[in-house]
């Protein structure tokens, strides 16, 4: 009985996102940075198409690389949540404090469901906070988690990205 409890306990903790995938030396956090990553939206009802979500990196200062790409995959949800690239953008600054626009390219990959891709014009420099915000055509008609595994990739094309973490956005029924 003990097993079970324990094995429910860590499936619970994995369904909700709590836990971080390992972060290479090239973006690792470090202790000045209180988290490489965040995600929230402007509103969690299903069905809202009115909604922004804000993916917001930080670059440690220890980096050794500056940041040229970020890709999204939408890897749990009750459906597939499809963005609108030409309303969609990234800044400087985090959602509530935002900076600089920044120019990018957004794209969806065909091969690969459920994936976005940012590439920024310019490479962004270790130290530096980026705050994508992706627009959906609407929010997801199912309430629950949805999780997105986040992945960073430097200006060196023969480097793999590497995963920041999982962000995770969580949607209620409308009740109205």
């Amino acid at each position: 009985m003990k097993n079970i409890s324990r094995l429910s306990k860590a499936v619970l903790a994995l369904s909700f996102g709590l836990c971080l995938l390992p972060i290479s030396k090239t973006y690792a956090a470090n202790t000045d940075v209180s988290a490489p990553l965040s995600a929230r939206t402007t509103y969690n009802q299903t069905n809202v198409s009115t909604a922004t979500y804000y993916f917001t990196v930080a670059v440690p200062a220890s980096a050794t690389k500056p940041l040229q790409q970020v890709t999204l995959t939408q890897i749990q949800g009750g459906e597939n949540i499809e963005f609108d690239a030409q309303q969609s953008s990234a800044f400087v600054g985090t959602s509530d404090r935002a900076g600089e626009n920044l120019p990018v390219a957004i794209a969806s990959n065909p091969n690969q469901d459920n994936t976005v891709t940012i590439q920024f014009a310019q490479p962004l420099p270790p130290g530096q906070t980026v705050t994508i915000a992706l627009k959906p055509y609407r929010n997801p008609a199912y309430e629950g988690f949805y999780l997105f595994n986040v992945k960073a990739a430097p200006t060196d094309q023969s480097t793999e990205g590497q995963s920041l973490g999982v962000a995770r956005l969580q949607f209620y029924q409308n009740d109205f």
